[in-house]
């Protein structure tokens, strides 16, 4: 798929653009990261071939689904801040909205406003009928974002054998 397809989001700071590999080396160092990887997936950084084959299949989601995560990029600089984006395995019911912002991007409200875009996205373009975000207990930044993009906290499941709070938004 070719970035074109991808449609660009933008906000007034931000850009939310197709995954490329021009992404990888800032995308690599966010994914191998242990601070930021303690709340995501099996709780532990990833290595490079990892974060390669994570960021693939980002892109391949894409084909699957026709949506899924963009980066996320200041809109000035084209400076890489993180990813926000819908993450829909195929035997899920519902879409995950998710974000991850750049350690030196935090503390801007730059995940509630990428994360907001992909969710009206979601929710207008796409007419999907229901997100849910997967936090981690003890994430307290995640869940404040999730309760300021008006999602609402309502079960705790095991996901990949950790507890996951499920927010959700209607």
């Amino acid at each position: 798929m070719n970035g074109n397809a991808i449609p660009v989001l933008r906000t007034s700071r931000l850009q939310l653009v197709a995954p490329q590999a021009r992404h990888f080396e800032a995308f690599a160092a966010l994914h191998t990261e242990p601070e930021t990887m303690r709340h995501v997936g099996e709780g532990r950084p990833f290595d490079r071939v990892e974060a390669w084959l994570h960021l693939a299949m980002l892109i391949g989601h894409w084909q699957l689904r026709g949506y899924g995560t963009w980066m996320a990029e200041e809109a000035g600089s084209g400076r890489f801040a993180g990813s926000v984006g819908l993450f829909h395995p195929g035997d899920w019911d519902e879409a995950e909205l998710n974000w991850m912002i750049a350690p030196a991007m935090r503390g801007q409200g730059l995940a509630v406003e990428a994360a907001q875009a992909v969710r009206d996205f979601a929710f207008e373009t796409l007419r999907l009928p229901s997100l849910i975000s997967l936090i981690r207990p003890g994430n307290a930044a995640s869940s404040r974002i999730a309760t300021r993009l008006g999602a609402v906290q309502s079960e705790t499941i095991d996901f990949l054998g950790n507890p996951m709070q499920v927010y959700r938004y209607r």
